[in-house]
């Protein structure tokens, strides 16, 4: 081979690497710019983004999602989720042995991973070799997230609502305190004690507050507590009395939420399922979390 024929294979060889890398970097861009993210520069903002407003409509993935054989609580699931819309999550912190917050739902392994025993009976070190199974109960090739790694990833991307599993409040308050991560992770409390708390930690701390009764409802006005720093979680279900807490909330620029979880994501059919989903906010609720948040996305599109 000529001199000549080293360098014209040589200029081949370079041109089909430019090439490849191009329509990488093209590929790589429209997989980023195909995701729908929700992305604030400070609480100030994020609150803002959640005040409500009439026909406002937001999905919340309950523990991410269980559609298209994605394990729940998984960083894969949440991915998957926006890649089709704008969402947030409502995931499970539990601790291991060693203290290590990881995201599983269930204080039990058998279930969510291949597993067996107690979460809190493993360490870290042990659990990370488990892989997540589906909601068909099929392993998948998925590791157990911890809560940390999960925080990072969302930053710029989406909301993460922190359920109270094992975590002490003051635990996870630290976590959140390290991470800074007041402008997409909140915290779920189920009465003014625990809201007054985090509000105590951190003045920018945001909620998932439940009130799902006059009773409840009372006892957080007589609390003082202030309305701009949550949304309300008021129930699984369409029923009449949801009308009066819409109007009180909305009046006062507060989202309210439904989970359709544990009930009209268990119908079978899924226009079934889609008229639940619509109905609910034709009724009022801003925010619906579902197990099936990509179908709530085409149910509402």
């Amino acid at each position: 081979m000529t001199a000549s024929d080293h360098n014209g294979l040589r200029l081949k060889t370079i041109s089909v690497f430019l090439i490849l890398f191009f329509f990488g970097f093209l590929d790589s861009r429209a997989f980023a710019q195909s995701k729908h993210w929700l992305n604030f520069e400070s609480a100030e903002a994020m609150r803002a983004y959640f005040k409500y407003a009439e026909g406002k409509k937001i999905i919340s993935g309950h523990r991410g999602t269980i559609e298209d054989g994605l394990p729940e609580n998984s960083i894969a699931a949440f991915e998957a989720v926006l890649r089709k819309t704008p969402a947030i999550f409502e995931i499970d912190p539990r601790y291991t042995k060693d203290s290590v917050a990881v995201l599983l739902h269930d204080a039990n392994l058998e279930r969510v991973t291949n597993g067996i025993g107690r979460v809190s009976d493993y360490t870290w070190t042990e659990l990370r070799k488990l892989r997540l199974k589906d909601h068909a109960g099929n392993i998948t090739k998925y590791p157990i997230n911890t809560l940390d790694e999960v925080i990072e990833w969302a930053k710029g991307k989406t909301i993460l609502n922190l359920d109270k599993k094992d975590l002490p409040l003051s635990a996870t308050a630290a976590i959140l305190r390290k991470h800074n991560a007041y402008s997409w992770v909140w915290v779920t409390v189920h009465n003014v004690e625990q809201a007054a708390y985090y509000l105590a930690q951190h003045p920018d701390q945001y909620m998932s507050m439940h009130i799902k009764d006059q009773s409840a409802l009372a006892k957080f006005k007589d609390s003082g507590l202030p309305y701009d720093r949550m949304i309300v979680y008021i129930g699984p279900e369409l029923k009449e009395s949801n009308t009066e807490m819409y109007h009180f909330f909305n009046a006062k620029g507060v989202m309210c939420m439904i989970s359709s979880a544990s009930t009209y994501d268990k119908l079978p059919e899924k226009d079934e399922r889609q008229k639940k989903y619509r109905a609910i906010f034709v009724q009022g609720a801003s925010i619906l979390e579902s197990d099936l948040p990509m179908e709530v996305a085409d149910a509402i599109d």
